[in-house]
C-alpha cells in the first residue's frame, strides 16, 4: 500500500528525514512511534502529500502521491493540529469534503452522527472544544470511505468511552472494507491494543519495523533468582539490553527467542527463573535506549 523509500528532508539545514524507509501493507493498522523530534509528523505529511521529499520516493499503490489528486482522493488525514475554514460547521465541512472525495457516502454521514450525538453540526467547529473537534474530524473522514487513513495522535482530547467508539469503528472499517490505518501515537499502550504492525522512529530514520507479535517475541523480561545475592557471570553470547536488580530478584532484558534464553539461563541453576512478556512500551524504551536516548536507567 505505502512505500516510502531512502526519503530525506530538510528544513534550514536541520535534517529531518535521514534516509528513511517503511513499507505499510494494505488492510493493516500500522503504529508508528517516536521520541519527540524523531520525524514521525513529518513523514505522515510526506506520505498525505503536503510535503514534496528532497530526495527519495513515497508511493500509495505504485503511484507518487504529490500533487496526485486521484491518490489523495483515497487518503483522509486527520492531523494533530486540526484546521477548518473559519466560521464552517460541521454541516458545512461536509458538503465540502463530499466535493472533493467521490466516494464520499451521505447516508453514512447520517448514520454516524448517532455515533457522535454531542457533536452539534450546525455549530462552527472552531467553537467546539477540542474533544469534540476530534470527533468532527473521525465524523467526516470515516464518511469520504478512504482506502488509507493516516492519523496524528488521534484519539488526544477524547474521553476513554469515545477512544473505545473511536476505535471499534475504524477497526470496523478494516475489517469489512480492507482500510489501511497508518497512526502516529505516543499513547503506546492503546496502540499495543489495535496495531498489527510496528515502526520505531529515532532521528529521522525507521530503527525497526515489524508485526507487534514478532517485536514481542524478539525481548524478553526474564525474571531471576539465585542462590547467591549476587548474579553469576552471564553467558557472552546473551544480547543483553538491560540488568536491574531489586533484592535478590534481577530482572533481565534480552533480545532473542524466549526458548533459547531460558535454556542458556539454565545452566547457571537459578532457585527461581520466569519470562514475562515485554509491552510495547517497554520495547519502546530498551530499543531506543541502545540509541544513547535518556532512559538507559529507568526501570520498569
Amino acid at each position: 500500500m505505502i512505500k516510502v523509500n531512502n526519503v530525506v528532508k530538510t528544513f534550514d539545514g536541520f535534517r529531518a528525514l535521514d534516509g528513511l524507509t517503511m513499507e505499510v501493507e494494505k488492510g493493516s493498522i500500522y503504529g508508528l512511534v517516536g521520541p519527540n523530534g524523531a520525524g514521525k509528523s513529518t513523514i505522515l505529511r510526506h506520505i498525505t502529500g503536503i510535503y514534496r521529499p528532497d530526495s527519495g520516493t513515497i508511493t500509495v499503490d505504485g503511484a507518487p502521491v504529490y500533487e496526485n489528486p486521484a491518490v489523495k482522493s483515497r487518503v483522509a488525514f486527520i492531523p494533530d493540529d486540526l484546521y477548518y475554514f473559519l466560521s464552517a460547521s460541521t454541516r458545512d465541512m461536509m458538503k465540502f469534503y463530499r466535493g472533493l472525495y467521490p466516494a464520499f457516502d451521505d447516508k453514512r454521514y447520517q448514520v454516524l452522527k448517532e455515533a457522535f450525538p454531542a457533536v452539534d453540526e450546525k455549530q462552527p467547529i472552531r467553537r467546539l472544544s477540542k474533544g469534540m473537534q476530534k470527533q468532527s474530524a473521525f465524523w467526516l473522514a470515516l464518511c469520504c470511505n478512504p482506502d488509507l487513513l493516516v492519523l496524528d495522535e488521534p484519539v488526544d482530547g477524547l474521553d476513554p468511552v469515545m477512544r473505545r467508539q473511536v476505535w471499534s469503528l475504524l477497526m470496523g472499517d478494516v475489517a469489512q472494507r480492507g482500510t489501511t490505518v497508518l497512526v502516529s501515537s505516543h499513547n503506546l499502550r492503546e496502540l499495543e491494543d489495535v496495531c498489527d504492525h510496528v515502526g520505531i522512529l529515532s532521528r529521522g530514520k525507521v530503527l525497526l519495523q515489524r508485526s507487534l507479535t514478532d517485536l514481542q517475541d524478539n525481548v524478553v523480561k526474564m525474571q531471576i533468582v539465585f542462590q547467591e545475592p549476587e548474579m553469576p557471570k552471564l553467558p557472552e553470547d546473551l544480547n543483553l539490553l538491560h540488568v536491574t536488580q531489586v533484592g535478590r530478584i534481577h530482572t533481565l532484558i534480552v533480545r532473542g527467542s524466549s526458548d533459547v534464553i531460558k535454556s542458556r539461563l539454565a545452566a547457571l541453576q537459578p532457585i527461581l527463573m520466569e519470562a514475562l512478556p515485554l509491552t510495547l512500551e517497554e520495547i519502546f524504551i530498551y530499543e531506543l535506549g541502545g540509541e544513547d536516548y535518556a532512559v538507559r536507567d529507568i526501570m520498569l
